[in-house]
Formats: structure tokens, C-alpha cells, sequence
């Protein structure tokens, strides 16, 4: 072997014949692969007791101990060694004994030199291989996204961009240097900056106009309606807090029962659950929904804990103007774990519905308990970690088993979110009343006063199509990773809310949301 070739893996190669491998084990070991020869499954068990290896090659017909008793016993001394098993028998119980035993590899003999490279590249170095393509690819990519970010001037280019950064971070997650990372995450957010600046000169030129993004106060009628129109039942499930990173994460284990088709929603400002979420029911504006229903809005805007409390006679309401007065209505709002198993236990008996509308908030709760909790900081540090969180909340949940039942019976099934969170790592200062709202990325109140390059500051809140209860209530919507804390507790809020995930402002992640529609495969 060249001295100069750097040294990849030790293998151990198990054959009864192996001295006529010896071209073969001559082109592993020219590519940098250390080879311990053996001709028995007895030599085999006793020397792997003995030496660490990356991986065994194992023959399945060898005098004495065959390969399928060799490989148990493998098994049981190193479980953790990958296993190639190569034989001449093409027989399916034998490839399903051998799956079994949990080999990483099967080859049918004759194999050539070729194939036996392309089995140890595929276990032992495609993490490498799969990183440095990464790498590259990204490299390229980045200059591309780069030298575009200043001539984005459509919502589709930048859900563009969107989409990429998105995949390129679950692609870092996996593959990614730390180097690499943190140049895209300094890449994301100079995005992000340049993408609250298009939405600032767009927003209200939108809300005036009928060429305008998909909203939040658009989907119930660009996607529920359509479907109710062609005498198909739907489902729409509306995940609080749901990010777009979320459904990829997601979506992968939905993709055995349906079909799916993903676009995009524009969450309305501010990006919060009393805005957005009634938006998607109501199909109304904040500020239309105040003139509209005065006595609701009232009661609503007593508590604020309480604003979306009627939701239900929103999505009625909304489903009668667009003309569908004779399609029966569900309203389910999920809070609890029990709720989401009692929703489980009875879902059959909306099989007959027209419209069944399902509300999660679990997603919302983790990110909002995350502040509350040591253990979940540990847990959830960073964006990643909320992803898999999310997923496997998902993987585990009843949410799952009913899509699941809800794929055979073959209806639409429609999933968005009324918008997504964003980390924070900026204080601002604020100053305003006691009756100014809770928000930690936007307020709503009497003579607010915070650092205006840092927020949005809503003058006239009509403009936005925001409510305004007299003529001193204002609105101030966070930009960047800004939060807003109170300058006479600033430590005590700076230590709560420092990299909690939070929502209400201008971002990316915050206002871009999935608008998935799936379609049951009856399996």
C-alpha cells in the first residue's frame, strides 16, 4: 500500500476461500483500507474479540460455523460493527435472516472489486462524502443567494430564498462544519433584514389591493373553498406556531398516506395567535373584525389571554359569506394531551362532516413553556433542537394517528399554521403604561416609546388594518432578533426571555408559513 495513502478503516474480511480474494483485498488496501484476512467464522469470533474494526465482510457459506451463525454471534460481541454479508444464495428468507440479524450490506456473489469499494464507501465514509458535497454545493450556492438578496422585489422570490436557507440549515444539521454554519446563519440573517425592509415598503400597499400574497385571511377560501365546491370533504388543521422548518421535519412522515402539495401563507401583521389565527377563521383583518363583531371583540379584548375564543362562530360565519350554509361545521380545539387522545378515540364519528377544523397548540406551548423551564432550555437550545423536538412530538402524537385515519378515508386535508417564532438575543428597551400589552416582539398601547430602528412603529394602526381603541393607542412590531423589556425589571426580563423563541414581529420565519393540502392514499 502507498506509505502516502492516508489510512481509511480497519476491516476484517471472513471467507473460506479467501486466498482467491486476494486481488480484491490488494484494490481495498490501494485505497487506503487495512485488511485482516480470515478464513473461518471460529478465527472470525475469536479476533474480533480482540481488535476493534470499522467493518466485517462475511461470506454465508463457509465449512463450519456458516455466515448466519457467524454473524449472531458477531452480533452479540460487537453489536455496533457493520456487517456485509456476500453469498451466492439469491433466496429471499435468507436476505430476510440476514436483514434480521441487522447486516448494513448484501452482496451476490460473483462480486467484482468495485462493488465491494462502493459497499465500505456507502457505510463507512457517505456521512464524509454526503459533507463535502454539502459544503460545495452550498459554497456555490451561497454567492448566488448573496449577490440576489438586493433585487428580490416578489413575495415568490423570497419564499425562494426562504426555502433554501431552510433546507440548506436541516442539511448543516446533518452534514454541516460548524465554520460553514455560522457563514449561514450571518447569511440568513442579513436575508432577514432584507426582507423586512421589502416587507415595510409592500405591506399596506398589499392590504389595498387585490394582487396581493396569499394572507392569513386567505386561506380558508383559496383552499378550503375550492374543495367544498367540488363535493369533497376537508379537514383543516391549523398548528400554532407551526414554522416552515417544522412541516419539512414533519411532512416526511406524512408522505406514506398522502399525497402532498406544500405553498406558502403570508401571516398577517402582527405575528400573533389574536391576529393571525382569527384571521384564518374569521377570514377578516383585525380592524374587521373589531367593526364586525363589536360585542365579541368587547369580551375578547377584556382578557387578553382570551382572543381567540371565538374562532368557531368565525369559521361559520366566514364558510356562510362564501356561500356554504348547508355544509356542517366541527370546531376542535386541542389544548391537552387528553384532548388529543379523546379527538383520537371519537374521530370516526366526524367521518360525515363537511368541514372539521382541528386547532394544535402544542407546538406554541413547548416554545412558550421553553422560557418557563431550565430543563427545557437544556433540551431545546436552538433551532435544530426545537425541529427534532417538533418531529418527534409529531412521530409519537395523536395528531399522527388521526391524519392517519383521516388519509383512508380519502378526504382533503389541509395543514398551515397562523405563524412561525424567531430566537431572540436583543433587548430593547420600552416604555409604556400599565395597560399596554404583554408581547415580548410586539406591543400594542398608549404612548409607547421604544428605539425605532430596532421596531415598526405603528402611527396610524389603520393603515395595517389594526384596530385602534382611541387616538393614543399605538403599535410597535419588533425587527431582527429584537425583543422588548421593560427598563425597571430589564435583567429579570433579559434572563426569562434571552433565546427563547418568540413572535409578533417581522421576520422570515415569523410571517412565511406553510400551506400544505393533502390528498388521502387509502392504504
Amino acid at each position: 500500500m502507498n506509505s502516502e495513502l492516508k489510512q481509511k478503516a480497519q476491516l476484517m474480511w471472513v471467507d473460506d476461500e479467501i486466498d482467491l480474494l486476494k486481488p480484491h483485498i490488494i484494490y481495498l488496501e490501494k485505497r487506503g483500507y487495512s485488511i485482516d484476512p480470515v478464513n473461518s467464522g471460529e478465527d472470525a469470533i475469536h479476533l474480533i474479540t480482540e481488535k476493534d474494526y470499522d467493518l466485517v465482510l462475511l461470506d454465508e457459506m463457509m465449512d463450519g460455523l456458516d455466515g448466519l451463525t457467524t454473524l449472531k454471534i458477531l452480533k452479540e460481541r460487537r453489536p455496533h460493527v457493520p456487517v456485509v454479508m456476500v453469498t451466492k444464495n439469491e433466496e429471499e428468507w435468507l436476505m430476510e435472516e440476514a436483514i434480521g440479524e441487522q447486516i448494513a450490506y448484501y452482496l451476490t456473489k460473483p462480486v467484482n472489486p468495485s462493488q465491494i469499494l462502493l459497499a465500505c464507501k456507502n457505510i463507512l465514509e457517505k456521512p464524509q462524502i454526503h459533507s463535502d458535497k454539502t459544503t460545495r454545493e452550498y459554497l456555490q450556492r451561497f454567492q448566488e443567494i448573496s449577490s440576489n438578496l438586493d433585487g428580490l422585489d416578489t413575495i415568490g422570490a423570497w419564499y425562494k430564498v426562504y426555502h433554501d436557507l431552510t433546507n440548506w440549515s436541516i442539511k448543516f444539521d446533518i452534514h454541516g462544519d460548524l465554520t460553514l454554519k455560522n457563514i449561514l446563519i450571518d447569511q440568513y440573517e442579513e436575508a432577514d433584514r432584507k426582507f423586512t425592509q421589502f416587507i415595510l415598503k409592500n405591506y399596506t400597499r398589499w392590504l389595498n389591493s387585490a394582487d396581493h400574497p396569499l394572507f392569513s385571511t386567505d386561506i380558508i377560501s383559496h383552499t378550503v373553498s375550492p374543495v367544498l365546491k367540488s363535493g369533497e370533504k376537508v379537514v383543516l388543521v391549523v398548528v400554532d406556531c407551526l414554522r416552515y422548518d417544522h412541516w419539512l421535519a414533519i411532512s416526511e412522515l406524512l408522505h406514506p398516506y398522502f399525497g402532498i402539495e406544500t405553498e406558502y401563507s403570508l401571516s398577517i401583521l402582527p405575528t400573533a395567535t389574536p391576529y393571525s389565527r382569527n384571521g384564518i377563521f374569521s377570514g377578516l383583518f383585525p380592524g374587521e373584525i373589531q367593526t364586525r363583531y363589536r360585542k365579541q371583540w368587547q369580551e375578547m379584548s377584556a382578557d387578553e389571554s382570551s382572543m381567540n375564543r371565538f374562532e368557531d362562530i368565525f369559521l361559520r360565519d366566514q364558510l356562510d359569506r362564501l356561500g356554504f350554509q348547508d355544509k356542517s361545521v366541527k370546531y376542535q380545539k386541542i389544548l391537552t394531551y387528553e384532548d388529543g387522545h379523546r379527538l383520537e378515540s371519537r374521530i370516526s364519528e366526524y367521518k360525515n362532516i363537511d368541514v372539521l377544523s382541528i386547532v394544535v397548540n402544542f407546538v406554541d406551548m413547548l416554545g412558550h413553556t421553553r422560557s418557563e423551564s431550565d430543563v427545557l432550555k437544556e433540551l431545546v437550545p436552538d433551532e435544530s433542537a426545537y425541529r427534532n423536538a417538533v418531529r418527534s412530538w409529531f412521530e409519537n402524537a395523536w395528531l399522527l394517528n388521526v391524519l392517519k385515519q383521516l388519509g383512508n378515508w380519502g378526504c382533503k386535508v389541509i395543514i398551515t399554521s397562523d405563524h412561525g417564532t424567531i430566537r431572540v438575543n436583543k433587548p430593547v428597551r420600552v416604555k409604556a403604561d400599565k395597560s399596554a400589552s404583554t408581547g415580548v416582539r410586539y406591543k400594542f398601547g398608549r404612548n409607547l416609546v421604544t428605539d425605532k430602528r430596532a421596531a415598526l412603529y405603528l402611527e396610524n394602526p389603520q393603515d395595517y388594518k389594526l384596530p385602534r381603541d382611541d387616538l393614543t393607542t399605538n403599535f410597535i412590531l419588533a425587527k431582527g432578533h429584537n425583543y422588548f423589556v421593560y427598563p425597571n425589571e430589564y435583567r429579570h426580563f433579559v434572563n426569562k426571555f434571552e433565546n427563547s423563541f418568540q413572535h409578533g414581529g417581522i421576520s422570515m420565519a415569523e410571517m412565511i408559513v406553510p400551506v400544505a393540502l393533502l390528498s388521502g392514499k387509502k392504504i
